[in-house]
This record gives C-alpha cells, structure tokens and sequence, in this order.
C-alpha cells in the first residue's frame, strides 16, 4: 500500500522537474552578467539581497540571481562550476524535498546553493552530515564560497566546549552532524542560565545522506543519560544460569522479529540456577534482566554486532560496518553482553533527556536532504517528514553493467568464488572494492586473498583512521578494497586514484611531513601524482573501469543500490556484481519456503557446490526477503516514533515552562497561578465526597508542612469548598509575600527561577525513567487482548498529570522553606554546563564514522550566587539536592507512622499515603 501510494504521489514530479529546469535556464541566462562583476561587486550581492527580502521579496523572487551568485562566486573561489542538473539538485533543496542525485554528481557543491539563498533570511542554515570528518571537511571547502559572498560559517565538532558552541551557531550557515545538533537541543532544555543555550531555532536544515540519517538511525533515539545503580554481579548471574539453555527447549526465539522468551522448562531451570523466583518481583527487574540475558547470549554475536576491544564491549553499527564509540545499548543489554564476555560490567545509566531524530527533525520549519538511494524509501519519507523525493537527472547517463546475482548453495562455496574473480580482475589492473556485510567476513576474504597473494586494503570498524585516504584510492590500477558496507561514504572513488591524497603519499615516501612540506616540494608531488593518476586512469577505463562486487544482499535494496552506485561515477565505466549463497543470514531468515525448494532443487540435480545458479526465482525470492525486511524495520521505526510522539507533546510542555523561567517572562505572574491551583486541587482532595469525610485536619497539617508556619488559618465543615480554596491561596500568598520582602525581589526571582528549574529537571528525569520501565513491559499487555499503545497513552497521560501537580507543589514546598547562608565571594563562580550533564553519557543517532559520542560535562549546573539555598525539609531535601522534595522513607523500622492518609506517600511514589502504601492500613 505504502508503495503504491508513493507512486501515485509521484506522477506529478517529472513536471517539477521540467519547472526547475526552466528556472535553472534563467540562472545560466544570468551568468555573463555575474562574469562581469567584480570581486566587491559580487560579493556586494548579498547585502543587496538581505535588503530587498527585508522590503519584502521572497526568496524564490530572489533565487535566480542568488543562484548565479553561488554559481560564479564557486568558480571564483574553488575551482568548481554548478551543472545545470545540479542548479536543479539546489531548487529541489531549497523546495523543501529530498534530492536524489546519483554517487559523483556533486551533493556537497549542491547544498550551497540552497544553503546560501536560506541563510539570506537571517535565521541560520544547519547542513547535517553523518560524521564530523564530513562536517569538518564541507565546512572549510564550502565555506570559501560563503566566506567569499560575506557570510559567516559555524562548525560543531563532539566535545566542542559550549562558549564556541554558541558562535557556531549564530553563523549563517552551521555544519554539524544529526547527533550534535539533536543532543545540543536537549542540553538547551537542561540549562539553569539562558545565555547557557547555544541554538537558536530551526529554520532550515540540509541532510546530507538524508537516508542513513532519517531512515537507517530513526530506530535509536538520543538519550543523555546519567549513572545509575544496578548491580554488577546480577548481570553475571543471569549470565551464568542463561549459558547452557537449549534452544527450542528451554527458550524460544524469533531472529526476524528480534524476540526471545523462556519456556516453563527454560524458567524452571533459570530460577534453580538463581536461587529465586524470577516473576516474583513486583518491580519487574528480575524479568528484564532474564529478558537480556537471554538477548545477550543468544541473538547477539562477537564481531557481529559488537567486538570487544581493550576489555570494553563496543557496538558495531549494522549499517556501516564501523564501531560506534561511546554509544551503549539500553535497558540493561550493554551490561548483559559484558557479563557474557566477563568484561567489566558498567553500571547502568538513567535517562535524563531524550528525543527521537524523527521529532527532532520535524521541529525544522523547512527540512531537506540528498543522497543517491532514497526512492525506495519515498513513501516512509512522505508519511513520516512529510517530504517527498525528487530524482535529479544525471549530468551524464550511467553506463555501469549491473550483472545479474550468482546464487551458490554454501557459503564456503560463495567466498573462494569471489576471490578466484578477484584474482582475475587484479591481474588485468583492473580496480574491486569488495563489499562486505560484517567485520568477520571482510577478515575472512581477507585471509584467502592473503593465501593467493593478492595485496589488498581491509576497511572496516576496527581500522577506520584513514578510512577516507584508502576509499579515495580504491579506484587505482589493479587496487583490492575489502569495506564493511558503505565505509568512507561521502568520499569519491576517482578511477586512476585521487591526486590529492596521491601527493600526500608521495612526500611522505621522501621523508617529508605534508603538513611541514615547502610551497615548492607540494608543487612538485601534487604534479606527479596527476601524472601517475592520468596514466592509471586510462589503464583502469581499458579494464572496464571499477568492479563493485558484493558478498551478500542488505536487508535493504538502498544499501545495496549505495554500493552499486561506488562505481560507474560521472558516466565512467564500472561493473557491479552480487555473490549471494543459500546459507547467507537474509535468505536464512526471511526467505522462506521458497529457499528451501531452491535448494532441494539444487541437490536433487546434484549441483556442485561451485556451479552457481542465476534465475528469475531466485532474484524474485531476494527482492520478496529483502522486501520483507524493509516492511519488518518500518514498522519498528514507526513503532518508536508512536511512543515518542505521546512524550513529544509533554517534552514541549515541559521544555516551554523551562524556557518561559529562564527568560524571566511573568515569572511571579506563574507563581501566583501555581499556587492558586495548587491550592485548589490539594483542598478538593481533603475536601471530597460528604462533608462529614472531609479532612480538615489533614488540610491545615499539609499547609503546615508546605509553608513552615504554625499560624495557619481555621476551617470549618460550614465553610464552602471555595472559601475554603481561597483561605488557603491567601495564606501561601501572604508566606511568598513575607519572605519576598525578607529576601528582596531580585534574590527572590533568582531564588525562585533556579528552584523552579530544578524541581522541573528532577521530576523530568523520575518521570523518563518511569516511562523507560513501563514501555519495557507494556508490550505484554497484547496478551490481554489490550493496545499497548492505547495502555501506553492512558498510563502516560496519568503519569504527566501526577507529574505536573506535583512538581508545582514541591516548588511551593521549598521556596517556601528556603533560608539563606552568606558565602564569601571567593567561592562564587561561573560554570559552562549544568551539574546533571556532568559525567554524562550521550547515546543514539551515531556517527557513521565511529567518532566517539560519549562526551563528559564540564561543571556543575547553578551559579554560585551571592547565598545558596539550605532546605529545611522534614525530608532534609533543599534546592540544591538532586532529590527536591521526594518523600525518603526514614530510619524508623516503621517508616509509615504518623502518615496522614492525605499525605504523600514516604516511598516517593509520588501518591497520596492512602492510595499507595496506606491503602490496606
């Protein structure tokens, strides 16, 4: 359904093709008229732009001639000219879609274009990249042609101390990769100053291989996360009894669907081996770390889906082959493969913020993007970012042979196959870039390459260092490349070899640093390099250009149509092959009955396992697998997407009252409204049902508690439940008054501002844990013939609500209580980043380079004022403490004594005493 409704909305796009072709006719119209500007006077366009959108022209009043600017200041500055298709590849951007433009036809040169007639508008451009070598590299190559026009260019890199954080920001134009931008937007929302935040706004953004951003990593959300306090030797317990089960047993799994679960006999045995009953617990701990130990030692593979390096357990992503540095799984899994592999079990972390890509991109006013493989995901792109996508006609047509996949029943069959073509194609200096699924089978081809003598270069997560100098020069005579699926992704394979990198290479041969290296001595290598380059070029186009040889089939055809497209670059030549073998993971998993047939029918006419098959049915039950697939990963990206979108709106909640008391807006106008609906909520609780129930007594000791004061007011039954709201709003009133006066405004709002800022942050964080351990379990409640997404919804919206009153409540408590101690003003300082992001963990929507993403804070969170704040809470709890007015159960062997039914319950559930712990009592 989802294809055939891409389709239908796709009919009309040949026709915006043939309207920005038209547009892109009166940019080139335009070009004698730039050619004759000065250097002044082109750069002078941009102010005369930035002055009539001011008066009112739109920005595609002004693309034509902003384009051409781009176009000749580009030529000016890097050498380059804009093609025609790709002024049509920048109209499309700047339209709001997702340009599709084959590998080698430009991208990074593209965005400029729309970047640079956005940013005219003064409300910032993000280009999004997938690593920060990519960022890095567009910012300071592209930046010429912005610098050149007279705007400002801002760089992220991870780990960037936020005071250079905010100028990168404030540029016209910023590069950065989806994960820094996502995770500068939580931190923003974590702040205690408001000059602490860094962004400002989301106007604009370009992604750049938009696909592996909003497709293959909408699956992981961004999550900064603190520590927590599991225990370690739990993991290796459950480690150790889940070791000798038998699948099919004791436990049953589903590798499609990513599922596993005990039998009774499985549970039996686990629950003897621990000593305890595993259901048991109330909490549901016990069940979740069943649950991922069991994930852990059966659906989780060494060099498959992580390795262990220097006693660490680090994730390798399935997209790109390469290990993603810092990044941990969730709910106790990282932990659960630790004890497996007996490496140092970490302990885990709490959620304290965390956002999907998916919603944190749809913040974007205008959201665009480019790759070479996004059609097949168009429907998914419509229906989730609400952006279509536009397929950009190549500058010159592809003439790459694309053979038909070779089919051989066994893997070790499969393998020497590919190496016995290797050896042919490298012994006509023809270049191979042999893509490959995971990190052990790149080593496997590796060692049969060695075994024939083939030199050859191994990329892969264990050797990502100079991943963008060895991709660069795959396309050289008779070069052997082994990459882990798309490694060096947004690096060029020149045919011939890369000049650049070439030269680099060949002063390094003499002894010489490139970086040291005279004007002179880069001349001379930069010379014979292109030398060295054009002869091998045309050798390596006499072989019959690039060979693209791929050892198994992604579950999704964009990855296998990215690998394709390394080769046949700016209409070279290029040949692309598939090897594929019945044992492979994809035919195993998915393919079905259809597989099975196939290879009966390959036995039964007694095929030798070398001889392989090429065949309708079996490109058919590839596509049918493969299809299968993307259904299967849509699906679960959709499923994240539901459950976030319900905490999304309470996200803006919370994050727009942080925002609105950093800003100062009607901060005393909020308090008065909190206390007044504080009041009245708390009084119709004591006051409910007849009035012969209600618990004025307990009414006048909460009023007691939360203000500190002994002389509150009388009430009586007589009295009606509004008078009653009304006494006790006056009289918290009067309280804030009086100690308003005591204080002095300024120290009040300051006071009230940063307790405010931190009871929020508090009950935030309890809350998203809350939510993480009722999504883990929600999915049970299928079983009771219920939606656990309608659960989910229903549950949430009680938790939020709870959340709300309270967490007003708690500010009252401890505003109200607050007393103040003088500190010496040697002890006053300044910090750059709040105190719950010190040591903090940052997870989620990874590089694609391995870049490491676990970043530590850098400081604690409050100005050290002129006072600090002393609670005198029965609890002990003050504004200062990470747990603000959460009820601790005492020292008392019977912590319950003395409760009112009406009081917060001490187990800091955050429910009245009677509805929690009270309720039998």
């Amino acid at each position: 359904m989802a294809n055939f409704l891409s389709k239908v909305l796709s009919f009309g796009a040949d026709k915006d093709i043939k309207a920005f072709e038209k547009i892109a006719a009166q940019i080139t119209n335009l070009e004698p008229q730039m050619q004759a500007m000065s250097d002044e006077e082109l750069c002078g366009q941009t102010k005369k732009f930035k002055e009539r959108y001011a008066k009112g022209e739109s920005l595609d009043d002004l693309l034509p001639e902003a384009f051409a600017t781009v176009r000749e200041a580009s030529v000016r500055t890097i050498g380059l000219r804009h093609f025609d298709v790709q002024l049509v590849g920048g109209i499309a951007l700047h339209k709001g879609t997702i340009a599709e433009m084959k590998t080698g036809e430009g991208k990074t040169l593209v965005s400029t274009l729309a970047g640079y007639l956005n940013a005219l508008s003064g409300n910032g451009v993000h280009i999004v990249t997938v690593n920060d070598y990519l960022a890095k590299r567009d910012s300071e190559w592209m930046g010429k042609i912005y610098k050149f026009l007279g705007m400002t260019v801002g760089l992220l890199q991870n780990g960037m101390r936020l005071s250079l954080k905010k100028p990168a920001y404030e540029a016209d134009v910023t590069y950065g990769t989806n994960s820094e931008f996502g995770f500068d937007y939580l931190r923003d929302n974590m702040v205690t100053r408001p000059d602490m935040r860094v962004q400002r706004g989301h106007n604009f953004a370009i992604v750049d291989e938009v696909d592996s951003i909003l497709i293959d990593e909408a699956r992981t959300p961004l999550i900064i996360s603190g520590a927590g306090t599991k225990s370690a030797g739990t993991y290796r317990d459950f480690a150790r009894a889940v070791r000798g089960l038998i699948p099919e047993v004791d436990f049953e799994m589903d590798e499609a669907k990513h599922t596993i679960a005990t039998t009774d006999t499985g549970l039996a045995k686990v629950e003897r081996a621990l000593g305890m009953e595993i259901y048991g617990d109330d909490a549901g701990q016990l069940v979740n770390h069943l649950q991922q130990a069991l994930k852990a030692e059966f659906m989780f593979h060494r060099d498959q889906q992580y390795v262990v390096m220097d006693g660490e357990v680090k994730i390798v992503d399935e997209f790109t082959g390469r290990i993603m540095e810092g990044r941990r799984y969730s709910e106790g899994l990282h932990q659960a493969i630790e004890a497996k592999e007996g490496v140092e079990v970490r302990e885990e972390n709490q959620t304290l913020a965390t956002i999907t890509l998916q919603n944190y991109f749809l913040m974007y006013k205008k959201l665009s993007g480019m790759t070479g493989t996004a059609m097949t995901e168009d429907a998914e792109f419509r229906e989730v970012y609400h952006v279509p996508v536009q397929v950009i006609p190549p500058n010159r047509p592809v003439i790459r042979v694309d053979h038909d996949d070779l089919v051989y029943r066994t893997i070790d069959a499969k393998f020497h196959a590919v190496v016995d073509d290797v050896e042919e194609r490298h012994a006509k200096g023809q270049p191979v870039l042999v893509g490959t699924v995971s990190i052990d089978n790149s080593e496997r081809i590796s060692r049969l390459l060695e075994k024939k003598g083939i030199t050859h270069s191994v990329l892969n997560a264990k050797f990502h260092e100079r991943e963008a100098q060895i991709v660069a020069q795959a396309g050289r005579e008779g070069a052997v490349t082994i990459a882990t699926n798309m490694a060096g992704r947004g690096t060029d394979i020149l045919l011939g070899g890369n000049p650049d990198v070439l030269a680099e290479d060949l002063l390094r041969e003499q002894g010489i640093d490139p970086e040291e290296a005279t004007a002179q001595q880069r001349a001379d290598a930069k010379a014979s390099a292109e030398e060295i380059c054009q002869k091998e070029r045309q050798h390596v186009l006499n072989a019959g250009g690039l060979c693209v040889i791929g050892t198994e089939r992604h579950e999704s055809r964009r990855i296998d149509n990215q690998l394709r497209g390394r080769s046949g670059r700016q209409g070279d030549p290029g040949e692309t092959e598939f090897y594929l073998s019945l044992e492979d993971d994809l035919m195993r998993r998915f393919g079905g009955d259809r597989m099975d047939r196939i290879s009966a029918m390959m036995k039964r006419y007694d095929m030798p396992d070398d001889q392989p098959i090429q065949a309708k049915i079996v490109t058919r039950a590839v596509e049918g697998a493969q299809h299968k697939v993307e259904e299967v990963n849509f699906a679960m990206r959709k499923n994240v997407l539901d459950y976030d979108d319900v905490m999304n709106k309470q996200r803006q909640v919370i994050y727009g009252e942080r925002n609105k008391i950093l800003d100062g807006k009607d901060l005393m106008a909020l308090i008065e409204g909190v206390t007044a609906a504080t009041a009245k909520r708390v009084v119709d609780e004591y006051c409910a049902g007849p009035r012969e129930e209600w618990d004025l007594d307990g009414l006048v000791k909460w009023l007691k508690e939360l203000t500190g004061r002994k002389d509150v007011p009388e009430f009586s039954q007589d009295e009606k439940i509004d008078g009653i709201s009304e006494k006790v709003t006056d009289f918290i009133k009067e309280a804030f008054k009086e100690k308003s006066e005591r204080l002095g405004e300024e120290v009040i709002q300051e006071l009230s501002a940063q307790v405010m800022l931190r009871v929020i942050d508090t009950r935030w964080m309890t809350y998203l844990q809350e939510m993480d351990y009722l999504k883990t379990g929600i999915g049970l409640r299928g079983f009771g013939q219920r939606d656990p997404l309608v659960e989910y919804k229903t549950e949430a919206y009680a938790a939020f609500t709870l959340l709300v009153n309270t967490m007003y409540e708690d500010f009252l408590r401890t505003i109200l209580r607050l007393e103040l101690i003088n500190r010496p003003r040697a002890q006053l300082q300044v910090e750059e980043e709040p105190a719950t992001l010190k040591d903090a963990t940052y997870s989620g929507g990874e590089e694609m380079d391995g870049d490491q993403q676990q970043a530590q804070g850098r400081g604690s969170a409050m100005v050290k004022n002129r006072a600090a704040a002393v609670g005198k809470h029965p609890q002990g709890s003050g504004p200062g403490s990470s747990s603000v007015a959460t009820y601790r159960k005492s020292d008392d062997p019977n912590p319950y004594v003395n409760v009112g039914r009406n009081d917060p319950c001490p187990c800091g559930s955050g429910k009245k005493f009677k509805n929690c712990h009270g309720k039998n009592r």
